[in-house]
């Protein structure tokens, strides 16, 4: 069941809340339903060189020769 961060206009309280189906979101500090929902950055683990872990989180850089969040801004 997915659960999505959103931010609300009123209050400015980000939070997460599951939805169901058709659900609106609501904004639990204040019940507003004027809110936005917000890009997650998701996390996942891949196997490295020799089956060991390696972690990585949304935004990370893998190439050591820039500080960009993308690789494929600096071509390498």
């Amino acid at each position: 069941m997915p659960i999505y961060e959103f931010h609300c206009e009123k209050c400015n309280k980000d939070f997460e809340q599951l939805l169901l189906g058709s659900d609106k979101p609501q904004c639990p500090k204040c019940q507003d339903r004027n809110v936005h929902r917000l890009m997650s950055a998701c996390g996942f683990v891949s196997k490295g060189g020799a089956g060991q872990p390696v972690k990585m989180a949304a935004g990370t850089s893998g190439c050591g020769t820039c500080s960009s969040g993308s690789c494929g801004s600096c071509g390498h």
